[in-house]
C-alpha cells in the first residue's frame, strides 16, 4: 500500500457520526440536517432532458478533452460572467471539461507537485479536506493559513515567510470559502499572482460557490479576470476550478472544468488521458445546457436569499452568526464547544450540524475553526426555518 494513505485523517462526516452514536434524539421532531452541502433545491429540467435526449451517445467513448461545443459553452460563460475577453480563452488550450471539481482538486496536485521533502501545499484553514489529502498523497506537505474572526475569515496571507513560500509549490484558495462564505478582494487576489509569479507556485483556485450570493451583495470575483485585468493576459501560474454541483443543483452529474494557464493545463490534460476520468457524452450535452442558460441561476440565488433571510431573522440576535459574503453556508461562533454544541443541539432538537473543529486542523497559533459550527442551508425554506427556531430555543436553555 501507498504508505501516503497512513496520513489522511478520517473525513468529517466519519468524526460527526460518531459523535452522534448512542444518542437518541427526540422522535417528536423530524430530523434536519444541516451539516452536508449537498444541495437540495430541483435540478433544472434543461438539464435533466439534454441527459436523457443524449443517452443514445453511451455507445461512444468520450475523449478527454471533451466535445468542443462544450468548451466553448464555457467559455461563453466565463466571459460573460467574469469580464474575460472572449477571445482570450483558447477552447483548445485554456479549458478541459472535469468530473466535478472534487477529483479535478485531487488530481491537479497529483500532476503538478514535483516531490521533493520540501514541497509545501499551501491551503486555508478550515479547508475542503480534499486540498489536504491531495498534498499528502502527492508527496509534499499540507501548510496550513488560518482563517479567523481577526482576519474576516480569509487566510492571512502575509503571515506566512519567505521561506514558506519559496518551498510553495501549490497554493489552493476557495473562493468562496468554505465553510465562511468569505470572498477574496481585487487586492488579495493581485497579491497572490504576484506573489506566484515571486515565488513560482500555481494557484489552484476553487470558485464552486461564486454563483450563490444575495442580489444585494458583492459579485464574487475571479481569479482569471484579475489576472487578466493586471496583464497577466496568459493566465500564468493561474488556474480555476468550476462545477453545475451548486450554481445548477447538479451535484449527481459530476460535472465541471478547470480553466488558466495553457503550459499547465497542457500538462494536466496529459495526466488526465493516463487518469481516465472523462465525461460521458449525455453529460456533456447535458452540461451544454446548463452553462448556456442564467435564469435557472438566477432563481436559485432567489431560493438561498429567502432561506438566509428568514434563518437570519430567527437566530440574529441569540447566536453570533451573520449572512456570508456568499455560498449557502453559516459560519457560526457557538457559546460553549463546537462538539458540545453539535452533540447536545442533535440529542435535544434533532438537528445535525458540523463542529467546525472537524474542517480544520491544529497549528501553533490554534484550531481556527474551534468554537465554531457549519450549517448548510440546503434544506427547504420550511425546514430551514422550523430549524432556526429550534436552535434558538436550544440556545435559551443553556
Amino acid at each position: 500500500m501507498n504508505p501516503d494513505l497512513a496520513l489522511l485523517q478520517s473525513y468529517p462526516f466519519e468524526k460527526l457520526a460518531k459523535l452522534k452514536q448512542g444518542i437518541t434524539p427526540p422522535g417528536d421532531l423530524e430530523h434536519i440536517a444541516l451539516s452536508v452541502g449537498e444541495p437540495k433545491h430541483p435540478t433544472p429540467p434543461m438539464i435533466t432532458d439534454a441527459l436523457l435526449k443524449h443517452l443514445h451517445t453511451l455507445g461512444q467513448y468520450p475523449t478527454t478533452r471533451g466535445l468542443d461545443l462544450l468548451r466553448q459553452s464555457i467559455a461563453n460563460w466565463l466571459s460573460q460572467r467574469f469580464d474575460i475577453k472572449l477571445d482570450a480563452l483558447n477552447i483548445n488550450t485554456n479549458i478541459l471539461p472535469v468530473s466535478g471539481t472534487r477529483e479535478a482538486l485531487f488530481s491537479f496536485a497529483q500532476c503538478v507537485i514535483q516531490r521533493s521533502s520540501k514541497a509545501l501545499v499551501a491551503m486555508p484553514n478550515p479547508f475542503y479536506q480534499i486540498y489536504e489529502g491531495a498534498a499528502l498523497l502527492a508527496g509534499a506537505t499540507p501548510y496550513f493559513i488560518n482563517c479567523d474572526a481577526d482576519h474576516l475569515y480569509l487566510p492571512d496571507y502575509n503571515s506566512v515567510d519567505e521561506d514558506s513560500w519559496k518551498k510553495c509549490q501549490l497554493l489552493y484558495i476557495c473562493n468562496p470559502g468554505n465553510p465562511s462564505g468569505a470572498t477574496h478582494s481585487e487586492e488579495q487576489l493581485k497579491q497572490l499572482i504576484e506573489l506566484a509569479h515571486r515565488y513560482d507556485f500555481i494557484i489552484a483556485a476553487d470558485e464552486c460557490y461564486s454563483e450563490i450570493y444575495t442580489e444585494n451583495q458583492n459579485t464574487p470575483l475571479g481569479l482569471l479576470e484579475i489576472s487578466e485585468k493586471i496583464g497577466n493576459r496568459d493566465f500564468s501560474r493561474c488556474v480555476v476550478f468550476h462545477s453545475l454541483s451548486k450554481r445548477s443543483n447538479a451535484p449527481g452529474l459530476r460535472s465541471g472544468f478547470v480553466a488558466g494557464d495553457a503550459s499547465i493545463l497542457n500538462n494536466y490534460f496529459k495526466y488526465r488521458t493516463y487518469h481516465g476520468c472523462t465525461m460521458s457524452t449525455p453529460t456533456q450535452h447535458a452540461s451544454i445546457a446548463a452553462w448556456s442558460d442564467e435564469q435557472h441561476v438566477i432563481q436559485n440565488r432567489l431560493q438561498y436569499t429567502q432561506k438566509f433571510n428568514d434563518v437570519l431573522s430567527v437566530l440574529g440576535d441569540s447566536l453570533d452568526v451573520k449572512a456570508p459574503d456568499a455560498g449557502f453556508y453559516l459560519w457560526a461562533k457557538t457559546p460553549l464547544s463546537d462538539i458540545e454544541f453539535a452533540k447536545k443541539l442533535y440529542a435535544e432538537k434533532n438537528i445535525t450540524v458540523l463542529p467546525g473543529q472537524y474542517l480544520a486542523r491544529d497549528t501553533a497559533n490554534g484550531n481556527p475553526g474551534l468554537n465554531h459550527v457549519r450549517m448548510a442551508l440546503v434544506a427547504p425554506v420550511d425546514e430551514c426555518l422550523d430549524a432556526a427556531h429550534r436552535i434558538k430555543q436550544f440556545i435559551n436553555t443553556l
